[in-house]
């Protein structure tokens, strides 16, 4: 982990940065199980963790973070379907700030594997955007 990551980590309050830290083991397991997703580079943006797919450019930047209301939050880009595409998919498993955050409060193993959809979702969302399979990945999240 570069030292500015670790150190945009280590500035959260506890029970945030164990969440976070523990999401953001799941963005690369994501990527090891999902070949479309490539490699991933954690770097910092906005003064935050953020995830980007270098070499495929598959994804969407996700960024980890505090929400507004200071709970854990993984965040995408505001211009893309995702939080709205999630907030269809998982309408009572998370809580959503507008159409850029998802706050992830607890990491049981129900909501782990919806925050595995998620995170795959968001690192594949260029090659998925608007076509058939931007659908039948939308269908897979409902299932």
């Amino acid at each position: 982990m570069d030292t500015e990551v670790m150190a945009s980590f280590s500035a959260l309050p506890n029970d945030v940065r164990n969440i976070l830290l523990a999401v953001r083991e799941l963005i690369f397991d994501c990527a090891t199980q999902t070949h479309e997703i490539g490699t991933i580079q954690e770097v910092l943006r906005w003064g935050q963790p953020s995830y980007i797919t270098p070499v495929t450019k598959a994804g969407s930047l996700i960024r980890l973070g505090q929400s507004k209301t200071g709970a854990a939050a993984l965040f995408v880009h505001c211009q893309t379907t995702l939080v709205s595409e999630f907030k269809h998919a998982f309408p009572n498993d998370f809580v959503f700030e507008g159409n850029r955050a998802i706050q992830i409060d607890d990491l049981s193993s129900e909501k782990v594997e919806k925050l595995k959809l998620i995170i795959t979702r968001a690192l594949t969302y260029h090659l998925h955007k608007g076509g058939p399979r931007a659908r039948a990945n939308r269908n897979e999240m409902d299932a």
